[in-house]
């Protein structure tokens, strides 16, 4: 993950100062708990500029509005009581080489400074902080107190003061080249790790775009360079400062990685805030995605391991009780041979009345004969009641098995493939499982979080196109699973499952009168099949239906159904097509 440095900050500045200066301050929105955005307007333009003080993502940059929901977090209704409708006048760097920019806020511009909001984007020690006109800091997106930082305590009501200074060399364009190559090489060792100790300002992704430039190896060491190859690297590095010194800055975009610097590698990128925007959006979707999605499996893991135990428990005390019938026996048997018990005896063998085989009963020597078979009685009886108390939870307990399930199959299909890993894609998925999420606060699995922001439910079906060019939606958990089937779907439909295994509902869109070929019914079966637990399995059997033989019981969990009238084909989840969904 590449952090913003020093140069990708001053691109940053250079824009904003160049094409956004003044502006007014309009609205202040936190849109999580490491970044707030501040609704900017000028003469002709207006857009949200996102400050983030995340440790891994922290940044400045324009992003899209935030969400029209209430915005409760401290931190920006105090910039926003104190901010609000005053003009952004000046945005400074606070001192050479130093990721730090001050945003001065005052009535117009040419008044005096009333506010300055420091942007500290240096990664985990990332900060944004609120200072008056006579330096005292009135609020912090992250305050520091003595014990976490003897060094430099961030407190409300304390005097601002800077970052400590770094030591490093500055990064010069008059220093010789003899000097630059004898710094570089006293040590011999890693060259990139070289670059980073003895020059500020550096980070590791700009240093291997300089060794991109000049094509040396990533881990190259410094005792192996050869004269022409140094001299290749110190042109490289001059062309980076004077690009810095003249501000002159091409965003470029590669695989992992982005640029502002106009080198000859990757893509041109026009705009720079979008750039930065997708790159750490997408990043921040990644993460969120990997947290949810393990989180769930965790949860769904560990309720379905204790209803398999509570099932198979219960299935144990059916079997006890199918002996309730034996325990009757042996009390009508021993009833009936009350001469031959004896005092004293531990157990007694009599033949059976059906099959004359003999049958040892275990006493009780501290009771009689009428009192063993009485025991024996209310055994029978007890037995037989457990069985009639145990097989409505048994049954209970599998269907809420069946639509755990059913959830964690959702939730395992929730990933995106090779071809369509994006920010975009990531932050879709995020939405898919924050649905399956709440479904489960709602159904009691989860536990309702102190303030929780819910948005509307997501249907954003996976969309196919079979051979014949009909339309085939999927649904992506139980949610999209009820309102596809329930809502979308039109009696004309045919409706897709696996059987009898957990899945995705599939419904194959059809009008009045169409009678799809068995080509297309193939090709929805291979799409259930796919988007089942046995999507790793050869074949699949999957069951297909009119819409109309679909119902939901009363009562019954999301995504669970029952239907009539199926009929049974394989499906080939390894041969679903060629085709990616279309949505």
């Amino acid at each position: 993950m590449q952090q913003v440095d020093y140069t990708t900050l001053m691109a940053i500045c250079t824009d904003l100062q160049a094409h956004w200066l003044p502006a007014r301050l309009e609205s202040v929105y936190q849109r999580d708990r490491h970044s707030i955005a501040l609704a900017l307007r000028t003469l002709n333009q207006r857009r949200w500029l996102t400050l983030s003080w995340h440790p891994q993502a922290a940044r400045l940059c324009f992003e899209a509005p935030p969400p029209r929901v209430p915005d409760t977090f401290t931190f920006s209704q105090q910039l926003q009581h104190q901010l609000g409708r005053l003009a952004l006048v000046a945005i400074v760097p606070l001192s050479p080489w130093e990721r730090v920019l001050d945003l001065q806020f005052a009535q117009r511009p040419g008044d005096p400074i009333l506010w300055h909001l420091y942007g500290e984007i240096m990664g985990k020690y990332s900060n944004v902080i609120l200072v008056n006109r006579h330096g005292e800091i009135v609020t912090a997106a992250h305050q520091v107190n003595d014990q976490q930082s003897r060094l430099r305590p961030v407190l409300t009501g304390q005097t601002y003061r800077p970052p400590p200074a770094l030591t490093d060399t500055i990064p010069r364009r008059d220093e010789a080249f003899d000097a630059w190559r004898d710094r570089l090489s006293l040590i011999p060792g890693s060259l990139r790790q070289s670059f980073l100790k003895n020059y500020r300002g550096l980070s590791s992704a700009l240093v291997l775009q300089l060794f991109c430039q000049t094509g040396l190896e990533p881990n190259c060491l410094n005792e192996n360079l050869e004269e022409s190859q140094w001299q290749h690297l110190f042109q490289t590095w001059q062309y980076w400062l004077t690009c810095l010194a003249e501000k002159r800055f091409q965003p470029r975009r590669d695989d992992h990685t982005y640029s502002v610097i106009p080198w000859t590698f990757g893509q041109p990128e026009p705009d720079l805030h979008r750039l930065l925007e997708d790159y750490y959006q997408g990043y921040l979707h990644q993460q969120e995605w990997q947290g949810l999605r393990h989180q769930l499996l965790q949860k769904l893991s560990h309720l379905c391991q204790k209803l398999e135990q509570k099932i198979h428990d219960f299935q144990s005390r059916l079997a006890k009780s199918d002996t309730s019938d034996r325990q009757r026996r042996q009390g009508d048997l021993l009833m009936a041979h009350l001469q031959e018990w004896q005092p004293g005896l531990t157990a007694i063998t009599l033949k059976d009345f059906e099959t004359n085989e003999p049958i040892t009963i275990p006493l009780n020597p501290e009771k009689n004969a009428v009192q063993n078979a009485q025991h024996l009685y209310r055994q029978h009886q007890k037995l037989k009641r457990a069985r009639q108390h145990i097989l409505p939870l048994l049954e209970t307990a599998q269907k809420e098995l069946a639509y755990l399930a059913q959830v964690q199959v959702a939730v395992e299909q929730c990933q995106p493939s090779s071809e369509e890993i994006n920010g975009d894609t990531f932050g879709s998925l995020c939405q898919v499982l924050e649905d399956i999420r709440d479904e489960l606060i709602q159904e009691n699995y989860l536990p309702e979080p102190d303030y929780r922001r819910s948005p509307p439910p997501s249907m954003n079906f996976l969309q196919y196109r079979t051979p014949g060019g009909l339309s085939v939606y999927v649904g992506r958990n139980n949610r999209q699973n009820d309102h596809l089937t329930f809502r979308l779907a039109s009696p004309y439909d045919l409706w897709f499952h696996s059987q009898e295994i957990p899945g995705s509902h599939v419904i194959l869109r059809l009008d009045a009168g169409d009678q799809p070929s068995e080509k297309d019914v193939q090709w929805v079966a291979n799409i259930a099949a796919y988007h089942s637990r046995a999507s790793q399995s050869a074949q699949v059997p999957v069951v297909y239906t009119p819409m109309k033989y679909v119902h939901k019981p009363k009562g019954a969990a999301p995504g669970m159904v029952v239907y009539q009238q199926e009929t049974v084909i394989w499906g080939y989840p390894l041969h679903r097509g060629s085709q990616q969904p279309t949505s």
